[in-house]
């Protein structure tokens, strides 16, 4: 096909080649694609980690992004949160989020929720989805969605970072034996520590937030070898990648054989 040819088509044929480099992929392919096409997920966190992941997640073709944060648009989020523009400053993040979704790929469904679910509602859109990405920054949500996303047997992704350093992982829990989140951090105490203390570098939160939509896309798409059981460490500082394998633990506050039965 000539490049000529390519300006004379039609939105729709266009559509039919936009994931042409997907299904050019052997691991991936066409048959990988269609699940991908097919596929909802729940983006928990429209910041410097939801930011690249709610992007690349759009590009990918999903059928359907909910995105959920309750927090408004700054200027200091503009250093790393690449999702939002200036002339957004003070509208919802998660509206913000659906229109640079929906620019950049139009035929994915993207719904924003612009205010913190109850654990009820929280529970109704994790059912909803085939994929949880957890793009929040704080450790008390982290508890809340992995108990959720366990208890409906919904896989999670997850990541967390701070300056130079940031950490994800991937919970199945469509495997009953899969560890989960509290398993790996079963004690916390004290402050998280916050890019509104501590700083963070932008290309860290980019790092993660890429990976975490590179994660799901291997879970709904059905290939590769997902981070479940492995936590990924990587610090940027100093180019270092780590990773750690873990596997359920019997006495988890969250999982454990003991408070589950099982």
């Amino acid at each position: 096909m000539e490049i000529k040819d390519l300006v004379n088509l039609s939105p729709q044929s266009a559509g039919q080649n936009r994931y042409s480099r997907h299904e050019l992929l052997t691991a991936l392919g066409s048959d990988g694609q269609k699940r991908i096409r097919q596929a909802k997920a729940l983006v928990i966190g429209a910041g410097g980690l939801g930011s690249p992941a709610i992007l690349y997640l759009a590009s990918a073709g999903l059928s359907e992004i909910i995105v959920v944060d309750d927090d408004s648009v700054d200027l200091t989020n503009l250093q790393r949160q690449i999702i939002h523009k200036m002339d957004r400053i003070g509208m919802k993040k998660a509206e913000s989020a659906k229109i640079s979704a929906n620019e950049l790929n139009p035929d994915v469904r993207v719904r924003a929720v612009t205010k913190r679910p109850t654990p009820q509602e929280l529970s109704e859109l994790i059912s909803q989805v085939d994929v949880v990405l957890d793009c929040t920054d704080n450790t008390a949500s982290r508890y809340e969605v992995n108990a959720a996303c366990r208890k409906l047997k919904k896989p999670l992704v997850t990541a967390g970072c701070v300056s130079f350093v940031g950490q994800i992982t991937v919970c199945d829990f469509r495997n009953p034996e899969s560890a989960c989140y509290a398993c790996v951090f079963p004690n916390h105490e004290g402050e998280d520590e916050k890019a509104s203390k501590k700083g963070v570098f932008a290309p860290l939160v980019g790092t993660l937030g890429s990976m975490q939509a590179g994660e799901a896309l291997k879970v709904v798409g059905g290939f590769g070898t997902p981070l479940t059981g492995r936590l990924l460490m990587i610090d940027l500082l100093s180019q270092n990648i780590s990773i750690l394998s873990y596997r359920r633990d019997e006495n988890c506050p969250c999982c454990g054989k003991q408070r589950s039965g099982k």
